[in-house]
């Protein structure tokens, strides 16, 4: 299990770094590598990203289905390591949901 946290953090944090340079989204949009999980036999991984604002997501993650190729091959040349997970992208959902917590538990600290 260790390794495969390893490769997690790695690959979070180089794919992390691509997405900076390579890929190009609309102004005032803010994209986020939030987790990775890769299988244990270490052959898939998905990457859950974060979007800000919410209204863009679907066009990001489009634009991010369409460079999974390059994006892919990137990551392969830079990661050392044989063979290189192969990269899913999914939307993250966790961030949403812990926001509403807040807000129901902000709005139920108003009430008392």
């Amino acid at each position: 299990m260790f390794r495969v946290e390893k490769v997690n953090n790695l690959i979070k944090r180089e794919l992390g770094g691509v997405l900076l340079r390579e890929i190009d989204i609309f102004p005032g949009t803010l994209m986020t590598v939030t987790r990775v999980e890769c299988s244990t036999n270490l052959f898939q991984c998905k990457v859950f990203i974060s979007i800000i604002p919410e209204d863009n997501s679907e066009k990001v993650m489009a634009i991010l289905d369409r460079n999974i190729y390059n994006i892919q091959q990137i990551i392969n040349k830079k990661i050392k390591m044989r063979p290189v997970p192969k990269i899913s992208f999914l939307k993250e959902t966790k961030t949403a949901e812990a926001g509403r917590i807040e807000e129901l538990l902000s709005s139920i600290e108003k009430k008392d």
